[in-house]
């Protein structure tokens, strides 16, 4: 199939552990042909979504890791499949690309994941949907709100609402002199909600779990990201160690109760954050971890995930 692939740079990628590359080596190696796409090349006419793409061939090389050829301008909908692995922040600029992804979509195209869906699903907010998964959770812009739910918790981490990375996660405390100040800088004085949720102190022991899912179907071992000494949070941007961890029966319990809508939103490839007994946050714009979790247990994610593509592309063509 003519598989393209929506990304951030491919030069600026760290290779040894960039998932995308990864489900690049495994489409490449099951005979696709690649197309390389930034946001900048994406464009709309007449209603019909177009590229300027470049055949792009990937090596598993830490020095000289891709090969570009010269652009060629096309329609979206003559590649079988694209995967959209722009990383956050979900800005509008994000949203106008999925309405121009969309439209490829609606002509038949497989986007991973699909438009409509990273549009409905904010990584956050979309725990709301499966409250019985979670910790205590509060989305407010309200300064008071906030700060009874510090008073009725104790410890709590608020966060933003568009941002990765663990980008601008604080953890405050019951009488933390810099709470307002916390509260003002996330909420933009009350013009902009935040998420609030209490603090769950496994994340210590057994780390930030990262579960990927494929089609709904969880992968059996998970990606535990453990905090770096003196840090709350267990991302690797932040400075988190990974350690690979099976799954755990309340693991396979939240896969169970999120799956089905995942599905239904032609999610396709999504990564659960889990703390001790809950959810967290559900990734479904760029999920990470594949390379950590192939190294460790001999696995092969993103082959499995383009043989999911491959099925249904051709479902798509019967």
């Amino acid at each position: 199939m003519k598989l393209g692939v929506l990304m951030d740079p491919l030069a600026s990628i760290r290779p040894h552990k960039d998932s995308t590359l990864a489900m690049l080596l495994a489409a490449q190696a099951r005979g696709h042909t690649l197309f390389y796409m930034e946001m900048a090349d994406l464009w709309l006419a007449d209603g019909r979504p177009h590229a300027h793409m470049r055949r792009v061939r990937v090596r598993d090389d830490a020095r000289d890791w891709y090969s570009l050829e010269e652009p060629a301008t096309m329609p979206l909908d003559t590649l079988d499949a694209i995967l959209m692995r722009k990383d956050p922040p979900f800005d509008t600029e994000y949203i106008y690309a999925t309405y121009l992804l969309e439209r490829a979509a609606g002509a038949g195209v497989l986007v991973v994941n699909h438009p409509r869906a990273l549009r409905d699903a904010n990584e956050k907010l979309f725990t709301a949907w499966f409250p019985q998964c979670c910790a205590p959770t509060l989305v407010a812009r309200d300064a008071a709100l906030v700060r009874e739910f510090i008073d009725t918790h104790g410890d709590i981490v608020l966060k933003p609402l568009g941002g990765m990375g663990g980008e601008s996660i604080f953890r405050i405390v019951r009488g933390d002199p810099n709470t307002n100040v916390v509260i003002e800088t996330l909420t933009a004085h009350g013009t902009r909600f935040a998420m609030a949720q209490r603090y769950i102190p496994e994340i210590a022991s057994g780390g930030d779990k990262r579960i990927l899912l494929i089609d709904g179907e969880p992968v059996p071992y998970a990606l535990a990201r453990m905090p770096a000494p003196g840090e709350h949070r267990g991302n690797l941007a932040a400075g988190g160690r990974g350690q690979g961890v099976p799954l755990s029966e309340r693991d396979r319990w939240i896969c169970a109760q999120v799956s089905p809508a995942l599905k239904e939103k032609g999610l396709l490839f999504v990564g659960l954050d889990v703390i001790g007994d809950y959810l967290t946050e559900i990734n479904v714009t760029s999920p990470t971890c594949i390379r950590e979790l192939d190294r460790e247990y001999g696995l092969d994610i993103a082959g499995d995930l383009i043989q999911c593509i491959e099925k249904q592309v051709e479902a798509n063509r019967t």
